[in-house]
């Protein structure tokens, strides 16, 4: 897939209407970001892309426009290991029907990929709540000169509904809080051949459960 040129771009944050510093939004997630092409300065329009990953595992640190069609999108590293970045979870709204685009990750740091071998991200929207991956013949995962020889993975996609938000993750998210759900669920049942303890606390102090499972 050919690359362009990277080209500077005002990202404002929707509610302040303020110009955000790109490499900075790499410290914490976008938080409805809005994205529109250089030196445009009007209100926002259908099809300014608002990027929004401020939510239990989001992950999307800073968004650059390339084209109309193209974004370059930073993923942050996971905690306490800054070479290691894999993950994205993000929603996109403002769209305009029938709007193309293509969305390059451009900083994973895995070499190998089970995108190559046919893998793909899932997508929901508002009106389709279930989660579809996307077809494997949209999406590319290589190594790219123009982002320090990173690996990209690159993949097209069309909006097709005005009203919708769109969700996009690495795979089919599985969240802290629906794990502890699921946990204090079966406690509940008091099965006893289940013993739930805790082990100690996370860096960012969440429960790091232990479960005993036995045959009687």
């Amino acid at each position: 897939m050919e690359r362009k040129m990277e080209v500077e771009s005002p990202a404002r944050d929707v509610e302040t209407g303020a110009e955000t510093a790109g490499e900075d939004a790499l410290v914490g997630n976008v938080n409805k970001l809005m994205v529109s092409p250089p030196g445009y300065a009007g209100a926002p329009r259908k099809g300014h892309l608002v990027f929004d990953a401020c939510f239990e595992s989001g992950n999307l640190g800073r968004v650059d426009y390339i084209s109309d069609f193209e974004f370059d999108l930073f993923i942050r590293p996971d905690t306490c290991n800054p070479r290691f970045r894999v993950w994205f979870n993000f929603t996109v709204e403002n769209v305009r029907e029938t709007q193309r685009v293509i969305f390059n990750v451009v900083n994973f740091s895995k070499t190998k990929s089970l995108y190559r071998d046919g893998m793909s991200p899932v997508v929901k929207s508002t009106s389709r709540p279930k989660w579809q991956r996307l077809p494997a013949k949209n999406v590319y995962y290589y190594r790219c000169p123009d982002h320090r020889r990173n690996y990209v993975m690159s993949f097209a996609f069309c909006f097709d509904r005005e009203d919708d938000t769109y969700h996009f993750a690495y795979c089919y998210p599985y969240t802290y809080s629906r794990l502890q759900h699921y946990l204090a669920s079966l406690e509940r049942r008091n099965l006893p051949y289940l013993q739930r303890e805790q082990l100690g606390l996370s860096v960012q102090q969440r429960q790091l459960d232990l479960l005993t499972i036995t045959n009687t």
